[in-house]
C-alpha cells in the first residue's frame, strides 16, 4: 500500500492551495461583512481559474475538462475547502450529472458549462421533501408534446449566479406493495424560461455570501428536449452521478479543518497564561492531539473512497462513511478551536467563529448524517438479506 502523492498530485495541491491563499483569502472578510460577492471579484476568480486550466476539473478531457482522476479532484476540493465557499464557487465545478447530456444538450449545456460560459445549479430540495426525495410535490404533467411544471424548490445553492438549472420533479406515481411511489424525472431549465422564477432564499448563518434561493414554477412549459436522461429515470441519473457531492463535502470538511487546526496551534503556541504558552497545558495540548488525529483519519477515509472510484471498486458505503465522519469531525475540530481561543474565538475580529458557524451545515446538506448512516447500514445488511 502506498499512501504518498505523486509529483503531479503534489503540484495540484500546491497550485490550488496557493490560489486559495492568494485569490480567495484576501476577499473573505469583505464577503463575510456584506454577504455579497462583487461581480468583478467573481469574474476575476473564474478567469484566473480558467487561465490555470483547473476550471471544470471534475470533467474528463473528452469534453474539454482537465481529466483529473477522482483522487486528484478530491485533492482539489480539499484545498478549496480552506476558503470561503461564496468565493471558491467561482473556481468552477459544474455538476457531474451534466455528463448525462445527449444530442443538442451537449452543445447547449454541457460544453458551455465546462468552458465557464454558463453556470448551473442543482434543484432537488423542497419545503416538504429534503431527505425524502420521493416526497417532492413539484410535478411535471404531460400537455400535448410538452411538460408543464408546477411547484417550488428551496435551499438551491448558487442559484443567484446560475444560467440554467438541473431540476428533479415528480412525473407520475406507481402503486407498489409498500404504497404509492413517485416517479422522478430530471429537467434542464433555462433561467429565462416563461413560468419560471428565481427568488431570494433565506439568510443562513453558514457560508455567508454563498446564497440559497427559492425556485417557483407556474405552468412552466418544457419540451421533451429538456429531459436529462430518461423520462421517469431521474433516480437512475441521480444515483449514477451525485455521489460526487458527498465526496466534495467530505474533502472540503478536511481542508477547512486543517485551516482551523493551523489557527488553533498558532494561538496555543503564542497565547500565555500562568507564565507559559497555553499549548503546554494538557487541557489544550491533548485537544490539539485529538484534532490532528481526527483530521488525518477523515483525510485517509475520504481519499481512499475517491481512490476506490478510480479503481472501479464499489464505494457507496465508503463515500457515505467519509461524508458523515469528515463533516462531524469538522464540527468537533471547530468547536475545540473556539474553546482554545476562549472568548476571542467568538469575536468576528478572528475567523474562528465563522469556521464554527460554517461547519454546522455540512452535517445537513448533500445528505444528512442520518441518511449517510442509513446508506452505510443498508450496504452492510443487504448482502445478508436483512
Amino acid at each position: 500500500m502506498h499512501f504518498g502523492l505523486t509529483e503531479e498530485q503534489e503540484m495540484i495541491v500546491s497550485t490550488v492551495r496557493s490560489f486559495v491563499e492568494n485569490e480567495i483569502y484576501p476577499h473573505e472578510a469583505a464577503v463575510e461583512r456584506s454577504g455579497e460577492v462583487p461581480a468583478e471579484v467573481a469574474q476575476e476568480i473564474k478567469q484566473k481559474c480558467l487561465d490555470l486550466g483547473f476550471y471544470a476539473s471534475n470533467f474528463p478531457e473528452s469534453v474539454g475538462g482537465p481529466g483529473l482522476s477522482h483522487l486528484e479532484f478530491a485533492l482539489v476540493e480539499r484545498e478549496l475547502g480552506r476558503g470561503s465557499m461564496a468565493l471558491t464557487h467561482f473556481f468552477g465545478r459544474p455538476q457531474n450529472i451534466l455528463m448525462a447530456c445527449e444530442g443538442e444538450q451537449v452543445d447547449r449545456y454541457l460544453m458551455p458549462a465546462v468552458r465557464g460560459e454558463r453556470m448551473d445549479a442543482l434543484a432537488m430540495t423542497e419545503p416538504d421533501a429534503g431527505s425524502d426525495v420521493r416526497g417532492m410535490k413539484c410535478t411535471a404533467t404531460r400537455d400535448g408534446g410538452d411538460w408543464v411544471i408546477n411547484g417550488s424548490k428551496h435551499f438551491i445553492s448558487g442559484a443567484d449566479h446560475a444560467d440554467f438549472f438541473i431540476v428533479f420533479v415528480a412525473t407520475g406515481v406507481d402503486e407498489t406493495p409498500r404504497g404509492p411511489k413517485k416517479r422522478i424525472t430530471c429537467f434542464l431549465v433555462d433561467r429565462d424560461t416563461p413560468g419560471f422564477e428565481v427568488a431570494n432564499g433565506y439568510n443562513s448563518v453558514s457560508h455567508r455570501g454563498y446564497k440559497n434561493c427559492i425556485l417557483y414554477f407556474d405552468n412552466c412549459r418544457l419540451p421533451d428536449a429538456q429531459v436529462l436522461g430518461e423520462v421517469d429515470g431521474g433516480f437512475e441519473v441521480m444515483n449514477e452521478w451525485l455521489y460526487a457531492t458527498r465526496i466534495t463535502v467530505a474533502t472540503m470538511s478536511v481542508g477547512r479543518a486543517r485551516r482551523v487546526f493551523d489557527h488553533a496551534v498558532q494561538y496555543a503556541a503564542e497565547r500565555k497564561q500562568f507564565g507559559q504558552p497555553i499549548g503546554k497545558f494538557q487541557g489544550v495540548s491533548f485537544q490539539i492531539a485529538d484534532m490532528i488525529t481526527e483530521i488525518d483519519a477523515a483525510d485517509m477515509l475520504t481519499l481512499s473512497s475517491a481512490w476506490r472510484l478510480d479503481q472501479g471498486l464499489p464505494a457507496n458505503r465508503e463515500i457515505a462513511s467519509a461524508k458523515v465522519y469528515a463533516s462531524e469531525m469538522l464540527a468537533r475540530v471547530t468547536d475545540a478551536a473556539l474553546q482554545i481561543h476562549g472568548g476571542m474565538g467568538l469575536m468576528d475580529e478572528l475567523p474562528i467563529e465563522r469556521f464554527w458557524r460554517d461547519a454546522r451545515v455540512e452535517r445537513i446538506w448533500d445528505g444528512t448524517s442520518e441518511i449517510q448512516r442509513h446508506i452505510i447500514s443498508r450496504e452492510i445488511f443487504r448482502p445478508l438479506g436483512a
